[in-house]
């Protein structure tokens, strides 16, 4: 199996999709003026504005849970397990290419979001729904792409969404007991998956406000709690800081000289940045603006620069802490190796000690859950666009079943699916996009016109 999974992903993250991605995040960037940059002290304004309580309408969320519903998918493993992986596989370089398509990113998530927004609807229980299916069918009229895409997003809920996200979970909480000399059998990790199962049932069951809040609650405190930690390290390890950049700028065009010649492919560093990246933020996929359609807003592009603030907080301010913690830490690093939170884990460690790790798994494990329940709420969307609200109940249950296997699946058979699926979902995405860049940039000019 995981030598298919090599096979299809090779052909699915290959240079076409590369330069979909870098083309389109390109031309959206021209298109709109760079409003990313341009756009984005507005988006920090308005993110801070939307940190106080707000009223809002009973058939929908606010614009703020909306984001954090987003960023509780977003905000994973893949800042932590994540990020470690694309450095032993592509070195510290490729942390750049995570920066440029985190760059590119911003713009497209922005895209996502308002366009979502713009083309969502009020479905038959009352629920305000959108997302890319819903722009590919009412905005293109291109059913089959919109069904296509809908059925990729079923499947990367139970792999990317859910299965990654518990096997580093277990990881981390392996960590975290090895500190105290004491191992996690099986029949442990089968244990806590049952409890996990048994969370997400529960969050799940609650719909799109029960998510909504729960995220509200999650991601904020969870990612305070690392980012703390994290800038403690920095602190420590500030002589290192400057080295680390240099690594990660020298790396990403000549990694033979960072890495002692274990990685020497300049494609395989950007293609490993790329994937982690797009794997950790998720633009180019569309999957947040599921969650962006719910927002109550006066205009789309209110919550297209939520959907900038996003990838921002996401990958330049987490992904950059995690990268830098262990490239400052002075702890070894495997290259040409799969690692993940172990290893993540092990840098926090060689500063504060061993009992860091046991925070560190807390964090992971809230981020886990928040992941979990964003891309659960994700795929329920997806499989009601497909097979109608009964599916609701069976969605669930797989969901859980699926918490179980990713207990016992191999993390770098998890990791390869994981990206796999990824790529698949971003290729109708992107094309749809280009479909409807002129009502991107519409909506646009409107909106800078009345503000």
């Amino acid at each position: 199996m995981y030598g298919w999974l090599q096979w299809i992903n090779s052909a699915v993250w290959g240079i076409p999709t590369l330069l979909l991605i870098l083309v389109v995040g390109v031309y959206f960037t021209v298109r709109s003026g760079f409003f990313q940059i341009t756009g984005f002290p507005q988006a920090i304004s308005s993110f801070l504005s939307k940190l106080k309580p707000q009223k809002f309408k009973s058939d929908g969320v606010s614009a703020y849970q909306a984001l954090c519903t987003a960023l509780a998918a977003t905000v994973g493993t893949g800042n932590i397990a994540g990020v470690a992986g694309a450095i032993t596989l592509g070195g510290p370089g490729a942390i750049f290419w995570m920066w440029v398509c985190a760059l590119l990113g911003m713009i497209l998530k922005c895209a996502e979001a308002l366009l979502a927004v713009h083309y969502r609807h009020i479905n038959g229980q009352g629920d305000v729904v959108g997302g890319p299916m819903y722009m590919i069918e009412k905005g293109l009229g291109w059913k089959p792409l919109a069904v296509i895409y809908a059925f990729f997003g079923v499947v990367a809920a139970f792999g990317v969404g859910n299965a990654t996200q518990i096997n580093a979970v277990l990881g981390g909480i392996h960590s975290a007991f090895a500190v105290f000399d004491f191992s996690v059998t099986p029949i442990a990790d089968i244990f806590i998956a049952l409890i996990l199962a048994a969370l997400v049932a529960g969050m799940l069951s609650g719909g799109a406000k029960r998510i909504g809040r729960i995220a509200e609650m999650l991601v904020p405190y969870a990612s305070a709690l690392y980012l703390i930690l994290g800038i403690g390290v920095l602190f420590v390890c500030r002589q290192r800081i400057p080295e680390a950049f240099s690594a990660i700028v020298v790396g990403a065009f000549s990694p033979q000289a960072v890495t002692g010649g274990v990685i020497g492919s300049v494609f395989l560093v950007c293609k490993t940045g790329a994937a982690r990246g797009i794997f950790t933020n998720e633009a180019g996929m569309g999957t947040a603006s599921i969650a962006h359609a719910a927002a109550q807003v006066d205009h789309p592009v209110e919550q297209g620069l939520m959907g900038i603030m996003e990838v921002f907080l996401d990958t330049i301010v987490i992904c950059t802490v995690t990268a830098l913690v262990i490239l400052c830490s002075g702890i070894s690093i495997p290259y040409g190796t799969d690692s993940g939170a172990e290893l993540t884990s092990a840098a926090f460690s060689q500063v504060y000690g061993g009992w860091v790790t046991v925070l560190i798994a807390l964090s992971l494990v809230c981020f886990a859950l928040a992941t979990v329940l964003g891309w659960g709420y994700y795929g329920l969307r997806c499989a009601q666009y497909l097979f109608g609200h009964n599916v609701y109940g069976i969605f669930i249950v797989m969901q859980v079943i699926t918490v179980m296997l990713g207990a016992i699946l191999k993390t770098g058979t998890v990791w390869l699916l994981a990206e796999t699926v990824n790529g698949l979902m971003v290729i109708p995405n992107l094309i749809a996009l280009m479909g409807l860049s002129p009502k991107f940039k519409q909506l646009i000019q409107e909106y800078k016109k009345a503000t």
